[in-house]
């Protein structure tokens, strides 16, 4: 796959601009990336801005923290699919993952995936927060809710992808399910890395720089 068709192009700050969101998506166009990520009060304006592109509307569900009820979980993707979402990126409950409650976890992904019909479903487990036994059944977990993905982190916790996580997330998931790596891919180098560990998808705010060659300093998502 082309470089620029690996990259979510992304911008999921709290304080994103209405024009700051319009550039975000004149630059996925320009560099025709496979999605822009944005939160869901955006997608709308993503709809409207990227109809007929090429390029998806990508959202995010129950984040960053994953602790919303499944219920309001689904009524986002359900919201978020009408309002012109492509692709939803759901958090775990991850209380209930490292309380074992495994029945609970699948069933939220299951219930969600269905929101979501025959749009992608990716599922970030939060790679930083969890044990690699805790990484590994959550992404076998999201496989049997259903999940099109497993990605690793939001972004908005302590750190964000390593190539030794996309590694593990790749043997845990196998060769069919997609592996998003998320946060802290900065440079050209970062995504050949994650690629080679296993990544199908990039998640990143660095995308154009990335493009251009050019490294992003720590500190931006």
């Amino acid at each position: 796959m082309r470089l620029n068709k690996l990259i979510d192009h992304t911008l999921l700050k709290p304080d994103a601009s209405y024009e700051a969101i319009a550039a975000l998506c004149q630059e996925a166009k320009a560099y025709d990336f496979m999605s822009v990520c944005v939160n869901p009060h955006f997608v709308p304006l993503c709809h409207d801005l990227l109809k007929d592109s090429g390029v998806k509307v990508c959202t995010v569900i129950g984040f960053p923290l994953g602790q919303t009820l499944t219920s309001v979980k689904v009524f986002e993707a359900v919201e978020a699919i009408r309002l012109g979402a492509d692709e939803i990126d759901m958090v775990i409950n991850i209380t209930n993952l490292k309380a074992k409650r495994d029945d609970l976890v699948i069933d939220e992904i299951r219930q969600i995936k269905k929101a979501c019909g025959t749009r992608v479903l990716k599922v970030i487990i939060e790679t930083c927060l969890l044990t690699d036994e805790e990484k590994e059944r959550a992404c076998r977990l999201a496989v049997s809710g259903g999940a099109d993905f497993v990605k690793t982190s939001t972004g908005f916790s302590m750190a964000g992808a390593t190539v030794a996580d996309v590694a593990l997330m790749r043997k845990a998931v196998g060769p069919h399910i997609g592996v998003k790596a998320s946060g802290g891919v900065r440079s050209k180098e970062d995504l050949e890395a994650m690629v080679k560990a296993g990544a199908t998808r990039i998640g990143t705010s660095s995308g154009v720089k990335i493009m251009q060659g050019e490294t992003v300093k720590p500190g931006n998502y």
